[in-house]
C-alpha cells in the first residue's frame, strides 16, 4: 500500500509522511496528476494560503485528478477547507467536492486558534477506536461551519466543523500527525479505510 501525499507548495509535508511511515505505509509525493495512478490512498497536508495552494494545484492538473478521483483522500487542515467550494481566504475557488464555504475566524477571538480542543465526534469509521470529546491539535484562521457533510464538531467561541466525510474524501481541521497516539490513530483508520 502506497500512499500519495500532495504537494501543493506548502503544506506540513514532513510530519505527514513520518506519521505514515511509522505505521509501516510507503509514500510518495505527488505533484502532478499522473502519478495519482501510483498511489492507493491519497492525502492532502495542511499549512498554507488557499490562493495559492489553488493556483498550485490548478497549474499542475492535481486540482481536476483530485475532483475525479475514486480514491480515499484525506485533506488535513488547509487540505479540508480546499474540499469545499469557496474560501473567503484569497477569495478563492476550491476543489468543490463537498458543499460548504470556508470563512475567517471572528476578529474578536485569539487568531489563529492554536492548540488543543476537544472534539465531539459522529459514527464514522474515521474514528474508530477514538472516543468522544478525544483533544486533538489545532492550528487554523480560517474555518468551516457546521454542514451536511460534517462528522466531528468543537466549540472556539463558535461552533467549528472538526471533520467531513462525503463518499470517498475525508477532512480534518485539526492536526492528527500532531495530536498524538489518538491522532496517529484517525491517521491509521483512513488507511484502513476500504482496504
Amino acid at each position: 500500500m502506497k500512499i500519495g501525499i500532495i504537494n501543493y507548495g506548502a503544506g506540513n509535508l514532513a510530519s505527514v509522511i513520518n506519521a505514515i511511515e511509522k505505521l509501516g505505509y510507503k509514500t510518495e509525493i505527488i505533484q502532478q496528476s499522473e502519478q495519482i495512478i501510483n498511489v492507493d490512498k491519497i492525502v492532502i497536508p495542511g499549512v498554507g494560503h488557499a490562493g495559492r495552494a489553488m493556483m498550485n494545484l490548478n497549474e499542475s492538473g492535481l486540482a481536476n485528478a483530485l475532483k475525479s478521483s475514486k480514491k480515499p483522500t484525506l485533506g488535513i487542515c488547509l487540505g479540508m477547507q480546499l474540499m469545499g467550494k469557496y474560501s473567503d481566504e484569497g477569495n478563492t475557488e476550491c476543489l468543490g467536492v463537498m458543499n460548504f464555504n470556508v470563512n475567517k475566524l471572528d476578529i474578536n477571538l485569539k487568531i489563529p486558534h492554536m492548540g488543543w480542543n476537544r472534539i465531539e465526534i459522529a459514527p464514522n469509521p474515521l474514528f474508530t477506536g477514538i472516543p468522544n470529546n478525544t483533544w486533538v491539535y489545532f492550528v487554523h484562521s480560517y474555518y468551516v461551519g457546521e454542514n451536511k457533510n460534517s462528522i466531528a464538531k468543537c466549540n472556539y467561541e463558535t461552533s467549528i466543523c472538526a471533520a467531513v466525510n462525503r463518499g470517498n474524501y475525508w477532512g480534518v481541521q485539526f492536526h492528527p500527525e500532531k495530536s498524538g497516539e489518538y491522532g496517529i490513530q484517525i491517521i491509521k483508520n483512513f488507511i484502513e479505510l476500504c482496504e
